[in-house]
């Protein structure tokens, strides 16, 4: 049997793998050496691109592991970032922040509010990111490009001191975290993501009103939302096993995030945490929508959006995301390959078994 080290694509979502590799050989393989990391996606990994390009986010979100906002729309680190920690690399930076950004290991491409499709209107109209994702894989492309270039052309070392070697693109790990925009605007699509639970967010959830027998499922949330994002995976899924034999080059390795969120909104005392629907940050309950951070009238009174004193034990962090210690459950639960098909981790996903 030969091995050997290829170029990896793995999707927080939907893993992209241009590997094979049988689950039994793992204990077998010393872990991958990723030199780098870049992901495309929306505010669920976006480490600080929306916040470069538009308004810098503002306390609280940070509070608990980074002590200040930095960038993430929760009150710490990402699923992304516990991807980076788990393969051994530093937290990757966003593209689009530019000031004194380490490019060494990786880019982050991902903007809060992206889509998979390209959006017609201003972020500031519908909240929709003018960074869809065909306009993440251009900054790439651009991105590599140019550095390429530096390294080739006899530039100052200082001017490639933060960027990475031409040749550690082949050795890296590409993510793709996105969807859940599109679905909230209507999108139905076939893509290479899978979706979350999106019935189950609050800032949905605290919307309804005298709901219909049916209209919500056990624990609260919306039964046909989470069915649409369902049947997104289901199509999701299909199209993977479909690209195994069209792609020979390639594995194609699906990830099924929507059971971990599943199952932690459907247990959540079970391991340790609040009520599921229920916001860390800001007030969303009926007739009251006051995010977090922001100010607004409850009752009456001027109240601000404040952050719960004790944010591990909530799932959701501000009505849309969640919060540090969600994150680190899920991500506890996907990343050994178990919620995987094949069943691969991501520290093994760079050999390829002829």
């Amino acid at each position: 049997m030969e091995s050997s080290v290829k170029p990896a694509v793995i999707g927080i979502l939907a893993l992209f793998i241009c590997v094979h590799l049988a689950m039994a050989d793992v204990g077998i393989l010393p872990r991958c050496s990723w030199a780098g990391l870049y992901n495309f996606g929306d505010s669920n990994s976006d480490t600080g691109g929306i916040s470069a390009a538009f308004t810098p986010v503002s306390s609280p979100y940070g509070m608990t592991f980074f002590k200040k906002p930095a960038g993430r729309l929760s009150d710490g680190r990402l699923v992304l970032d516990f991807l980076a920690e788990y393969i051994g690399l530093p937290y990757v930076s966003a593209y689009l922040d530019t000031i004194n950004t380490d490019y060494r290991h990786g880019a982050n491409f991902a903007t809060g509010g992206s889509t998979i499709r390209r959006q017609n209107e201003t972020i500031f109209k519908g909240g929709i990111s003018p960074f869809s994702l065909d306009i993440q894989t251009v900054q790439f492309t651009q991105f590599k490009a140019r550095i390429i270039d530096l390294w080739s052309s006899g530039h100052p070392a200082a001017d490639k001191s933060q960027l990475q070697r031409p040749g550690d693109f082949s050795k890296a790990l590409f993510t793709i975290d996105i969807g859940q925009n599109d679905l909230s605007v209507g999108f139905r699509t076939l893509s290479k993501q899978q979706l979350r639970p999106v019935g189950c967010l609050p800032v949905s959830t605290s919307n309804v009103r005298n709901p219909e027998p049916g209209y919500l499922d056990r624990y609260g949330c919306i039964r046909y939302q989470n069915d649409m994002a369902m049947e997104f995976n289901r199509q999701l899924k299909a199209r993977v096993i479909k690209l195994r034999s069209e792609l020979t080059e390639a594995a194609i390795t699906y990830v099924d995030i929507y059971t971990a969120k599943y199952k932690l909104i459907s247990s959540t005392k079970e391991y340790g945490f609040y009520e599921p629907l229920k916001v860390c940050c800001g007030h969303l309950e009926k007739n009251v929508r006051i995010f977090c951070g922001t100010t607004g009238i409850m009752n009456g009174t001027t109240v601000h959006g404040d952050a719960c004193a004790n944010p591990p034990v909530y799932v959701i962090w501000d009505g849309v995301h969640m919060t540090e210690a969600a994150n680190r459950w899920v991500a506890n639960q996907i990343l050994n390959g178990s919620l995987s098909d094949p069943p691969i981790p991501a520290t093994h996903a760079c050999y390829k078994h002829l």
